[in-house]
């Protein structure tokens, strides 16, 4: 099977160029990196929920995540500086590709009644945020195993300069936006 990574030099890259008229290759938006984040604010009062994630998240990505801890206390919170609240992931290359094919083949498909995912969400320099509610949506996660359901965060870093750019370059790499 060939990857995603070949999909687009060879389809996605001059289809961005003719539509976009780049004069150069080096021009042409790139995905950079897609982080996923779970944020777990129960988190202070059970240690347990942080090592959950982590086996959730390692298993949907293929990367050991990391622990994001809180930067300042927030009394009203009951939050102290350097408590665990969140695991992230980075991924790059050819593991990035891999689940921005498995995110958009697999498991979006799979959610109930999805008509697409929205295109306003870009912050205006080509990068496109989104957010899932249930991780039991990717097909790494049973079921039985989990201890409770849990969204995620995902974002997409491109190296696109315009909104326009990343929702194209994002549309040819197979993100179903609605119509």
């Amino acid at each position: 099977m060939a990857s995603l990574k070949d999909f687009y030099v060879s389809d996605v890259a001059p289809a961005l160029m003719k539509k976009f008229g780049y004069k150069s290759v080096m021009q042409i938006p790139k995905l950079d990196k897609v982080v996923i984040n779970v944020g777990a604010g129960e988190a202070k009062d059970n240690a347990k929920v942080i090592d959950a994630i982590m086996t959730d998240l390692a298993a949907i990505t293929g990367q050991k995540p990391v622990i994001c801890r809180a930067k300042k206390s927030v009394a009203n919170f009951k939050l102290r500086e350097g408590m665990p609240i969140g695991v992230k992931v980075t991924l790059r290359g050819e593991r990035m590709y891999e689940f921005v094919n498995k995110l958009f083949n697999v498991a979006f498909p799979r959610v109930r009644d999805f008509r697409g995912i929205s295109a306003n969400s870009f912050d205006g320099k080509g990068n496109y945020s989104t957010g899932i509610k249930e991780q039991l949506i990717f097909p790494e996660i049973e079921y039985d195993k989990i201890d409770k359901v849990r969204g995620m965060d995902i974002n997409f870093i491109t190296t696109a300069q315009t909104d326009e750019e990343g929702r194209e370059l994002l549309s040819l790499l197979g993100a179903p936006f609605i119509k």
